[in-house]
């Protein structure tokens, strides 16, 4: 099979991360029978710098005529200065626009060589963690009508959460999808005590469920419940699905529990099978062309591009056993080294990668 890929890989350390995710690509397509095809386009400051826009046209001309989509990094301390609507940051939240990108996947993985890293007792972790949290992007309070004034003389401001059982089904497909290909569990998690969209929202998951994904059993889970139970029995969770506010609030506490933030991966997806796959880091401009970056929560949207939009499964199976692999072994990058491992800068953790695959 033939994919073509286009390549933001922006600003900061993006380059070199995505220059090590793309040599695992064309490893796992040798090994598989696949030919991965890139082209490389701007966002972010380097195309403040080469085109006066942090979105040229062409970006999202050839995004939008690609069958998925690698991000790097954008930012960085030369455009601090820029006006808001012309920083690099702009380029992301456009691009996602363009797409029409509804929901972030964040999955949250401990490896059991790295347990040390997690701020959680040894024994909740020690066989590893890995919470996928499938997000609504963009609906809910954070896109709902608000407003402020003043009532007998106080000020006062309201927000409004809102779903509609549209936005819901499509989010619910992208976690059925997800929890099928998994451990067929999804875990809803809502305020349905005291929320009328939460009760919107879990009647709704649960009929899209039982329609089309007989197979996947729905649990639903309170948000301030899932809040304690992240912290108290991480490793009962596998594939979640909330709403944009729960979302934004869980996938954060859930990338803390595994100690580094340099091993997490994410994926934007809308309807189709086009994504945007991208770390979960920022393009860390002081470390930027030392060859220092940690490459594998790029390498891991890669894989995740592979699973989620190409559907092909043992290819990904196969770069996260070689991840796992390498990190057995002791091999470390600087931001997860610890005592008595195996430094190794950036590149050379992408060539060992490719080595075990």
């Amino acid at each position: 099979m033939n994919y073509n890929i286009a390549v933001l890989a922006g600003d900061g350390i993006g380059p070199e991360i995505c220059t090590g995710a793309i040599k695992v690509l064309n490893k796992t397509g040798q090994k598989f029978g696949h030919t991965f095809n890139f082209e490389y386009l701007p966002i972010g400051g380097a195309a403040i710098d080469a085109c006066g826009t942090p979105l040229p046209d062409i970006t999202v001309e050839k995004c939008l005529k690609s069958d998925s989509v690698l991000l790097g990094a954008v930012g960085g301390y030369k455009w601090d200065d820029m006006p808001v609507d012309k920083r690099p940051e702009k380029g992301l939240l456009g691009i996602r626009k363009a797409m029409g990108l509804y929901s972030n996947i964040r999955p949250a993985k401990l490896w059991p060589s790295l347990a040390a890293a997690s701020p959680l007792k040894s024994e909740l972790v020690k066989n590893g963690i890995e919470i996928i949290i499938v997000r609504e992007l963009t609906g809910g309070i954070y896109f709902g009508e608000r407003g402020s004034g003043k009532e007998n003389g106080e000020e006062f401001a309201w927000d409004t959460e809102k779903y509609s059982v549209h936005e819901i089904e499509r989010i619910a497909r992208i976690a059925c999808e997800l929890a099928s290909k998994r451990s067929k569990r999804l875990i809803s998690v809502d305020k349905a005590n005291v929320l009328a969209s939460s009760r919107l929202w879990r009647k709704t998951v649960h009929e899209y469920a039982a329609k089309h994904f007989p197979d996947v059993e729905v649990v639903d889970m309170l948000v301030d419940n899932t809040a304690m139970q992240i912290v108290k029995n991480p490793a009962q969770f596998d594939v979640v699905v909330t709403s944009n506010m729960f979302g934004d609030i869980l996938s954060d506490e859930a990338a803390q529990v595994t100690g580094s933030i340099g091993m997490l991966a994410s994926s934007s997806l809308g309807d189709g099978t086009r994504g945007l796959y991208e770390p979960i880091h920022g393009s860390a401009p002081d470390i930027a062309g030392k060859d220092l970056a940690n490459p594998i929560a790029t390498i891991l949207a890669a894989a995740m591009m592979l699973r989620d939009s190409f559907a092909l499964s043992k290819e990904y199976d196969a770069i996260v056993a070689s991840i796992e692999k390498v990190l057995k072994s002791g091999f470390r990058t600087a931001d997860i080294y610890e005592e008595g491992c195996k430094k190794v800068k950036g590149s050379e953790m992408a060539q060992l990668i490719c080595d075990n695959i």
